[in-house]
């Protein structure tokens, strides 16, 4: 038998079958849990796609792809997907009455010794777990979309989490590749998406107040502070400036930033005017089949080069 953990990932769909693919390439035996068939077909070849893009950057080799998708066991049925498992992933949809379901499910199901976590990436851990008896074992893990590529994992302790399920779940992800942090408070958005949305309000303010166009708020954060972002957080820069001239810049340009605790307005106008991005051909910007399939590619390929060079 391995010596590997098992794990169990529930739900296949665009993080599921991206996190199955992290656990199973570090050896790990890994059974992927959805309730469609043609889900679960679609997500083995998508980790086969993936693994075989990597191999071609660089980034592992070809004759590890196999190995990786024979370690992964696919099911749709629950109580076969977490037989056994060590540590499980929950990775379904972003709703609460859901995710509280099927940890209530994984709950009666699984030893009080094996770990729970949650992909969530915004909603309350504590939550997550009101239905759920053995609390303690359930915790936040939120990956980044890819999360194959994306070294970060936000290790989130509910209000009712035992420090050892967080302990336990860091020294995994450490172990296979990740860089996880640790999150004290379940806050909603938790520290990742309350600094990402924080910067998506501002841009979106600045176009619905004629300030500057979409494209161009773009350009100010990719060719500007956005450069020396992944060298210099926030925070570093701000001692590196010095907190005296930080808060001098804020006292003056704070009362100026969008603050309003609502949508915005002209987010919410595209909405409903069917301008949804991407999907649709227009939101922010105009888009054509071919400029989002290149968007999309661009943004691969340079997470693919910075994964190369870790």
């Amino acid at each position: 038998m391995s010596k590997r953990k098992k794990l169990a990932v529930i739900g296949a769909g665009l993080m599921g079958h991206g996190i199955a693919q992290i656990f199973a390439v570090h050896g790990h035996p890994v059974s992927l849990m959805d309730i469609e068939d043609t889900v679960l077909s679609g997500a083995v070849e998508s980790i086969r796609a993936n693994l075989a893009l990597m191999a071609q950057k660089g980034i592992g080799s070809q004759d590890r792809i196999e190995p990786a998708i024979q370690r992964i066991r696919t099911t749709t049925d629950l109580a076969e997907a977490v037989s056994h498992a060590q540590f499980v992933v929950e990775a379904v949809l972003e709703n609460l009455d859901l995710k509280q379901d099927v940890f209530k499910d994984l709950d009666a199901l699984c030893p009080p010794d094996t770990i729970l976590a949650t992909n969530t990436s915004v909603i309350s851990i504590t939550e997550i777990a009101k239905k759920s008896t053995h609390r303690g074992r359930i915790v936040g893990t939120h990956f980044w979309n890819p999360p194959y590529l994306i070294p970060l994992v936000e290790v989130i302790r509910g209000d009712e989490t035992d420090q050892e399920a967080v302990d336990r779940t860091f020294d995994l992800l450490q172990k296979v590749g990740k860089h996880p942090v640790r999150v004290h408070k379940d806050t909603p958005g938790f520290v990742g998406n309350r600094l990402q949305h924080t910067l998506w309000r501002e841009a979106i303010s600045i176009v619905a107040h004629g300030i500057a166009d979409a494209a161009t708020v773009d350009e100010c954060i990719r060719y500007g502070f956005g450069l020396r972002l992944p060298a210099l957080g926030p925070l570093e820069n701000a001692d590196m400036v010095g907190t005296d001239l930080t808060l001098a810049i804020h006292d003056y340009i704070l009362k100026y930033l969008e603050s309003s605790p609502n949508p915005s307005p002209l987010l919410k106008a595209k909405v409903d005017q069917g301008k949804l991005g991407f999907k649709s051909g227009e939101g922010f910007q105009k888009w054509s089949a071919e400029d989002a399939q290149k968007s999309r590619k661009a943004l691969v390929e340079y997470l693919l080069e910075v994964t190369r060079k870790l």
